[in-house]
């Protein structure tokens, strides 16, 4: 019988870290909270409006509330086609990469490289290199009989926002990926080898059953991220041309600071958190509930 007590006494180390953290999450939120529900008619004049801004935040019929219907349908569509592309297309690059030898390392480095640039630096990048007529990206779409102006068509923005975030973020795909399938036993593929196994059968029967975890984490994150998207679009396109790239992120900085809308933004931001929450927890609910019924099945 283990009569061994376990001793919790490690945690009094990472309390006071506990502490800070709460501390500064907290701190902002109640600030933003206390902003929605006020309004002010000066410096520090402020009266209660309750639930006033967000009321004209989701009704389409105000000002405020078309420009959050409109920029809500260009995140959910901006994110379900970065989904649709990034992580097919990190599986794929994730099982083309070598996985013993001298060539890991090397292959890791060039992979994991567009991670490791700021998010206003990939705009600048692509600023200039999408132009057409000093940018190789834009010289040559143009060149093909292309008529490509990310700075006057809305159009031609979408894909060059589209582009630049599959070649900052699919990286981070292929290298959960990666993990994943390293993670995969050799029985496994010796198994298969042993049965004939076709390379599709081993992808379909062995790969993507063990990707499954991988691929969740992967899409949260993805999904979290480009719906938050701001940098990035902001310096390559400023939310133009007219609004065909204004996220909700974009607009909410256009109100909170360029218009200083306080108590508008205040509860624009407390709603667009509520809708990555939620569509989170609805995605991470229905693939659990999905493992399970496998799980009960095997």
């Amino acid at each position: 019988m283990n009569n061994k007590v376990l001793n919790n006494r490690a945690w009094f180390f990472v309390l006071p870290v506990l502490l800070i953290v709460l501390f500064s999450a907290l701190l902002p939120l109640m600030t933003v909270i206390n902003y929605s529900v006020q309004d002010t008619i000066g410096p520090n004049a402020f009266f209660w409006n309750g639930a006033g801004w967000f009321r004209d935040v989701l009704d389409p019929t105000t000002p405020i509330g078309a420009n959050f219907a409109g920029a809500l349908k260009r995140n959910l569509v901006f994110s379900a086609i970065i989904l649709v592309i990034e992580v097919p297309l990190g599986i794929a690059i994730s099982l083309c990469m070598p996985r013993k030898g001298w060539k890991v390392g090397p292959t890791l480095v060039v992979v994991a490289l567009p991670l490791l640039i700021p998010y206003n630096v990939v705009g600048t990048i692509w600023q200039v290199f999408a132009r057409n007529d000093i940018g190789l990206f834009g010289y040559a779409i143009n060149a093909l009989g292309i008529d490509y102006n990310y700075s006057l068509g809305p159009t031609s923005a979408w894909i060059t926002v589209i582009i630049m975030d599959v070649w900052h973020w699919t990286s981070l795909v292929v290298l959960l990926c990666f993990a994943g399938l390293k993670a995969i036993p050799d029985a496994f593929y010796q198994a298969a080898r042993i049965d004939g196994a076709s390379r599709w059968s081993i992808f379909v029967n062995i790969e993507l059953p063990k990707l499954r975890r991988v691929l969740v984490i992967a899409i949260l994150l993805r999904f979290m991220a480009s719906f938050m998207i701001y940098t990035e679009p902001f310096v390559l396109t400023g939310g133009g041309p007219g609004n065909a790239t204004t996220f909700i992120s974009i607009d909410l900085v256009n109100m909170a600071l360029g218009q200083l809308l306080l108590g508008q933004s205040a509860a624009l931001s407390l709603i667009y958190e509520l809708i990555i929450l939620a569509i989170c927890w609805i995605f991470y609910t229905a693939v659990t509930h999905f493992e399970q019924r496998e799980w009960t099945r095997e």
